[in-house]
């Protein structure tokens, strides 16, 4: 078969492209990415870097929300995938030069195998992508039954903490496969003290572009919240904010970590969960 009419050379503005294009196999067609892309892909990770470039033809440039059209135009790619938020005036720019552009905005499990399936139909990977979403569904059930005669805990995770905002829908129904309840409403702002009403027996911050140097501390003491189950019995952890926050596949190893965070005792460390018990990670951030 013939994918001569396939995108070769393809921009990602969005950690989980790169990451849906590498499940695939088809990380080479990606000739731009983004500093948040070889964050989360490893085979990227390993590729020296020399200034704005990646060894080869591979051009870092910025995320969907302040890239500017120029240094995307430089790559010369024939496609552009991009996630909400972006810039209007970019993507104008884009469409005008004749690029095409695919613009994702998942909330769901179900948006993000739709998106999964969509990028491996446009580089005529369909088979690989329906074998990627079986086995991301397959691992959340498995983990699903592992949990399901365990008590429910009821659980408190963000994505952000000035202002404090709630994770999004695709990790409230991770944390429930975990084992939790999820407190609050998914991807909305809220105050500290909706979340000690709450009362969350675990609690778990995954903020953007963190990484692991969240103050756990400063959330614990900081907030009002040292009354909270959480705080008491120290269930307060920091979710390397990539393994939630990526709708693709390394979705898995953050329900793994919220799995860990939620029932320790059956599922024991996991790679990127981090509790307040353990040294901190050192942090700028503001609480």
């Amino acid at each position: 078969m013939s994918h001569s009419h396939h995108p070769r050379r393809i921009a990602c503005l969005q950690p989980s492209a790169t990451v849906i294009l590498g499940s695939v196999g088809e990380l080479d067609r990606v000739v731009a990415c983004t500093r948040y892309c070889v964050d989360v892909v490893p085979e990227l990770r390993s590729e020296k870097r020399h200034g704005n470039r990646l060894h080869g033809d591979r051009i870092i440039v910025a995320d969907s929300w302040t890239s500017k059209s120029s240094e995307i135009l430089a790559a010369k790619p024939d496609l552009v995938i991009a996630s909400v938020p972006y810039q209007q005036a970019a993507v104008e720019e884009i469409l005008k030069s004749g690029i095409s552009f695919l613009g994702l905005a998942p909330h769901t499990l179900k948006d993000i195998y739709t998106d999964i399936a969509l990028i491996a139909g446009v580089v005529g990977a369909s088979d690989r992508g329906e074998k990627v979403i079986a086995e991301m569904q397959a691992s959340i059930e498995e983990v699903r039954r592992q949990t399901a005669s365990l008590p429910r805990k009821r659980v408190f995770c963000e994505e952000w903490g000035k202002p404090i905002i709630t994770s999004q829908p695709w990790v409230a129904e991770l944390v429930e496969a975990a084992g939790g309840d999820f407190l609050g409403n998914p991807g909305a702002q809220c105050s500290a003290e909706e979340v000690a009403r709450l009362n969350p027996e675990v609690i778990i911050a995954a903020w953007c572009g963190a990484g692991e140097r969240v103050p756990l501390a400063k959330i614990a003491t900081g907030r009002g919240w040292s009354e909270t189950d959480a705080v008491r019995d120290s269930r307060v952890y920091c979710i390397s904010d990539e393994l939630l926050n990526t709708p693709a596949p390394t979705l898995v190893a953050g329900l793994r970590a919220l799995a860990a965070a939620i029932n320790p005792q059956i599922f024991g460390p996991q790679p990127g969960l981090r509790s307040i018990a353990q040294a901190p990670v050192k942090s700028t951030a503001a609480v």
